[in-house]
């Protein structure tokens, strides 16, 4: 987990980084590579630290042909990854019962919305965002698409 956190702190003071696929690791993996713990996505670490706006753009090697021959510009995409499921909440509901969201302002009596009424066991999920990651990723957006 230090090597991903490393290297999220690296793309962040160089803004650049290359990426190949990580494992998120469940319970069959854990036991296969004999991990502490389940840790968490380490795309849910890297993003979480970049701040949530990441693009992605091929990389592209005048040596090695493309696929599409007439492609010329990179087709890059955006995506807006913090908190969300990477920040999630879960776990397993183990029978009947009421699954409620509860808000407690800091000021203010608690906000109650009733998400579910139960009626056996099942499993529950709560994900969240906030208006300040929203908004940098739409000016992180604007800026890329105007540079």
């Amino acid at each position: 987990n230090q090597v991903t956190i490393d290297c999220a702190e690296a793309v962040k003071k160089y803004n650049v980084g290359i990426k190949c696929a990580t494992i998120t690791p469940d319970e069959n993996r854990v036991e296969e590579f004999k991990l502490k713990k389940m840790w968490k996505s380490p795309n849910g670490t890297i993003r979480n630290i970049l701040g949530g706006t990441v693009f992605r753009e091929a990389i592209i090697c005048k040596n090695i042909p493309r696929l599409v021959t007439g492609w010329e510009k990179p087709i890059i995409i955006g995506r807006h990854a913090h908190a969300d499921q990477y920040k999630a909440t879960d776990f397993v509901v183990p029978g009947e019962g009421k699954l409620e969201l509860i808000f407690t302002p800091k000021n203010g009596e608690p906000v109650r919305e009733v998400v579910n009424e139960y009626k056996g066991a099942g499993v529950a999920l709560a994900m969240y965002n906030t208006d300040a990651s929203i908004i940098d990723f739409a000016h992180s957006s604007f800026k890329f698409a105007l540079d």
